[in-house]
């Protein structure tokens, strides 16, 4: 079953399945077919995700349950809507609430789920064997025993003696249970406030299946695999058959049921095999389909991926899925409204700003060594091991050393030019050979120093191991660490080092985006649709996500600095302060964008309240942000100094300069005279995302304006309750001379434009979903400021125009009243003979005897133009 459009929306304690099941009739009226819904099984404690899964096998009670799920499910369908839920294969919450971990922790490798999760159970430390290594104390092991912070407990409600630290309580091994003075109480001698106390805790603490450490260690030491480098989460093992029938026994019951219609899957780059994963998952939800088809409900899923492409990378066909989750879209949609001649002009100016004349490919390579060094120091050794392990299998490879294996291979992960590969049992495709080969042909230069001789030998050697086919276990076990060890770099190395690190303009970082792709031509966003309309033409279209580093309107606004660029300079040259102190420079400078950005329209300098709360969302920001980029401080390291002159910077914009005027006042001035240019922008996109070939995905609450900024921030409670009143004052008037008008203030131009465009899209299912897509050509001297293209199904055709590159124009009524001037869209043979008619106001456009319409007449100063074949 395939979605007409999705709204997705995060559940947690204080959003519940009851909270989503009031908001039915709102997004039934909005013109959504189908919830997309964040993880529904039971997570640890608390949790404001859903990510942390403890346990696959029931819906979580802190959303309701499955009586609440089953309650939403009958409104669903009462409003002829569906469900799609988010699942986890990858990885599972290394919490005592899991019990699949617990009796790991208890059992060690004689447990019945040892093998479940990603562990090594004989890691080269000796002192690890049979054991997991749990980096939660908060200081060292040693300073932990001596501070009480490991204690022995006893469980009321296991009725046992527990490991009580780093708040959480540990069970222990079968036959180490120390005795008790009486019923319920664990001997005195355990005490650690005594020396000989804390040396019987050590021995008992020993006898354990589980080494407690410092958080510190993790990086170098940790011998299971982590989801990235977030050591509360576990890799699971979803390859073996009973740990994939296991996870998904309640996915596959909610699917036969008729409860859910299709699934997201989270970090689908993190298993073992992916393409084979979604294969087998497919195929199980097809089989588990059959009884759908009683109730009238389609037995086809779908199914879709949460997975980033690189620059210039497409999906593999022999992926069984329906799609990506949409950052491919997100990226080319935003990368269309950039405007390409001021790439060099921003780039050079932060160069010198941030003092550093790499080109971006470098810093990118720079940031993964430092990952590989110091946060994926265990798993890069781990892969090294394995490696050589391999070499010794081979006379002609034996010779090569650890240290020369891991300096070789630590170039060439910090070249690999994409998330990942996909050899299997059948080996590689050609795309997968040409990025090992490219990674291969970096890593002779990385860090602008070149490899010796033999080192180039042993790098062949490596590709060959890696890159080539598997044909030993110990060949297969190595590939299999490569491959799930270069997703979590190539993520945290660009979304949550790089992008924090390099800003000529923060619109252009964002997931799915690549540092070196600044813009993307009328020709290239053409091109990618046809793609999709060819290849996966049900994927989703997503422009805000629960994971986006800045909304989506956001983005939009600040794109229209490509149009300004020298004057958007002169500007924040004189924000950002003097040239030496902290923050530096390019904080500063980052800070700007943000605050410009994100502005929210109508928020006025004095009025204090309102900005105080929007500086404590940027404070919280830049916080993140310095931390990310791990220049200046990290959440290993936290430069309090720093990060407050950072907050003191942020003040210091609110007081008056030598001019008397505050440099705040200046900048809400500069972000209110780009608001509507960014507005347009944003419903250019929004214009997009429901028209070209794709599924449309929704992000709660941004059917108004999203000015929101990374996580949490983007992650806020939605009014509904003035989106419901909002959509019954529908339609709005389109026309750009009304924009200032409250409803274009509030975001309700946004909501009626997207509202119109899903009744169409419901209207002519068969043409969104099935229907060409055919670009069109344009004529006349704007002709490079506009996209065109049309769609066609049969009988049904629909013809969409989006400006581009002109916002800034189009929002000056002296500038727009001429603008358009003799430019046309030629329409082809066949769609030449018909009339079109504006969805908006009926009103129908002829095609001149030449086959084109006149732009201006097609407009009618609208942002966007989008017609049906009368």
């Amino acid at each position: 079953m395939t979605p007409r459009a999705t709204v997705r929306l995060q559940l947690h304690a204080d959003f519940t399945l009851d909270d989503a099941r009031a908001q039915v009739p709102y997004y039934s009226r909005l013109g959504v077919s189908h919830y997309y819904v964040s993880p529904i099984t039971t997570a640890c404690p608390g949790s404001t995700h859903g990510y942390d899964v403890a346990d696959h096998r029931r819906v979580n009670p802190d959303i309701g349950g499955m009586e609440a799920l089953r309650s939403l499910v009958r409104e669903l369908r009462a409003h002829q809507m569906g469900l799609i839920v988010d699942i986890v294969p990858n990885h599972m919450a290394a919490h005592v609430a899991n019990p699949w971990w617990r009796d790991v922790l208890a059992h060690g490798p004689d447990s019945d789920y040892a093998d479940w999760f990603d562990i090594d159970w004989e890691p080269a430390d000796p002192a690890l064997h049979g054991k997991l290594l749990l980096p939660q104390l908060a200081r060292p092991y040693g300073a932990s025993l001596r501070a009480g912070d490991i204690r022995l407990v006893y469980d009321d409600a296991r009725q046992a003696c527990v490991i009580e630290a780093g708040g959480t309580r540990l069970p222990l091994a079968p036959g180490t249970e120390p005795a008790q003075d009486r019923p319920g109480v664990p001997r005195d001698s355990h005490d650690p406030a005594s020396a000989d106390g804390r040396a019987r805790l050590h021995q008992l603490l020993e006898r354990q299946h589980y080494r407690l450490a410092w958080w510190r260690t993790a990086a170098d030491q940790i011998n299971w695999r982590r989801f990235f480098e977030v050591s509360s989460l576990v890799g699971v093992r979803i390859e073996l058959p009973e740990v994939f029938d296991a996870v998904h026994e309640l996915t596959l019951q909610l699917y036969a049921e008729g409860l859910i219609d299709g699934v997201r899957v989270d970090h689908v780059d993190g298993v073992a095999d992916p393409i084979g994963y979604c294969a087998r998952l497919r195929a199980a939800l097809l089989a588990h389909g059959q009884a759908r088809m009683a109730a009238g409900l389609p037995r086809d899923p779908y199914l879709v991926v949460e997975k980033i492409l690189g620059a210039g990378e497409t999906l593999d066909q022999r992926w069984e899925i329906d799609g990506t989750t949409g950052y491919d879209f997100m990226d080319q949609a935003g990368a269309l409204l950039h405007d390409p001649a001021a790439a060099s002009v921003l780039i050079q100016a932060w160069q010198v700003l941030a003092g550093d004349p790499r080109p971006v490919g470098q810093q990118l390579e720079a940031a993964r060594l430092r990952m590989l060094s110091r946060h994926f120091a265990a798993e890069r050794r781990a892969l090294v091991r394995a490696l050589q392990q391999l070499a010794r299998q081979d006379l002609d490879t034996r010779d090569w050393s650890e240290d020369a294996i891991d300096r070789v291979l630590t170039r060439l992960l910090a070249a690999f030019p994409v998330y990942r590969s996909y050899a299997g049992p059948e080996g590689r495709s050609a795309a997968d050979q040409a990025y090992c080969q490219a990674a291969a042909t970096r890593a002779r230069h990385v860090a602008g120093t070149a490899l010796s001789r033999a080192d180039t030998d042993l790098l062949e050697q490596i590709v060959h191991w890696l890159c080539g086919e598997a044909a030993t276990s110990a060949a297969a076990h190595a590939v299999r660490r490569f491959q799930q060890l270069t997703p979590p770099l190539a993520a945290k190395a660009l979304e949550d080092t790089l992008f924090y690190r390099y800003g000529p303009l923060l619109s252009r970082n964002e997931v799915g985006a690549s540092p070196d792709k600044f813009s993307l031509s009328a020709e290239e966003f053409h091109r990618a649709c046809a793609a999709r309309a060819r290849r996966f033409p049900a994927a989703m279209l997503a422009t805000a996500t629960h994971d986006h580093k800045r909304g989506e309107d956001v983005r939009a606004r600040l794109a229209v600095l490509t149009e300004m660029p020298l004057e958007w300079l002169r500007r924040a040259q004189q924000w950002l302060g003097p040239a030496d102190g902290a923050p530096v420079a390019a904080d500063r400078y980052m800070l700007l964008q943000t605050l410009v950005g994100a502005w929210p329209p109508g928020l006025t300098p004095d009025d204090e309240p309102a900005v105080q709360a929007f500086f404590e969302r940027v404070h919280e920001w830049q916080v993140k942000a310095v931390r990310e980029a791990k220049r200046h401080s990290s959440w290993t390291e936290p430069d309090e100094a720093y990060e407050q002159a950072c907050s003191q910077y942020l003040d210091q914009l609110r007081r008056p300069a030598d001019n008397g005027a505050a440099p705040l006042e200046q900048i809400a001035a500069f972000a209110g005279s780009i608001a509507l240019p960014g507005m347009l922008n944003s419903l250019a996109q929004a214009t997009l995302r429901m028209t070209v070939p794709g599924m449309p995905d929704l992000y709660q609450g941004t059917e108004f304006w999203d000015f929101s900024l990374v996580d949490p921030d983007n992650r806020r409670p939605v009014d509904y309750e003035a989106r419901a009143e909002a959509l019954g004052n529908q339609p709005v008037a389109m026309d750009i001379s009304q924009a200032s008008a409250p409803a274009w203030q509030s975001g309700q131009v946004k909501q009626g434009l997207i509202h119109s465009l899903l009744r169409l899209r419901a209207a002519h299912r068969l043409l969104f979903d099935h229907g060409a897509y055919l670009p069109l050509s344009l004529h006349g001297t704007q002709a490079v400021h506009l996209l065109a293209f049309a769609r066609s199904h049969g009988d049904q055709h629909v013809l969409v125009v989006v400006p581009r590159l002109c916002a800034l124009k189009l929002a000056n009524p002296a500038q727009a009243a001429g603008f358009w001037s003799d430019t046309r869209v030629r329409l082809p043979a066949g769609l030449a003979r018909m009339a079109w008619r504006d969805i908006w106001s009926d009103d129908v456009l002829r095609p001149d005897a030449h086959g084109c319409l006149d732009v201006r007449a097609l407009l009618q100063n609208r942002p966007v133009g989008v017609r049906l074949a009368a």
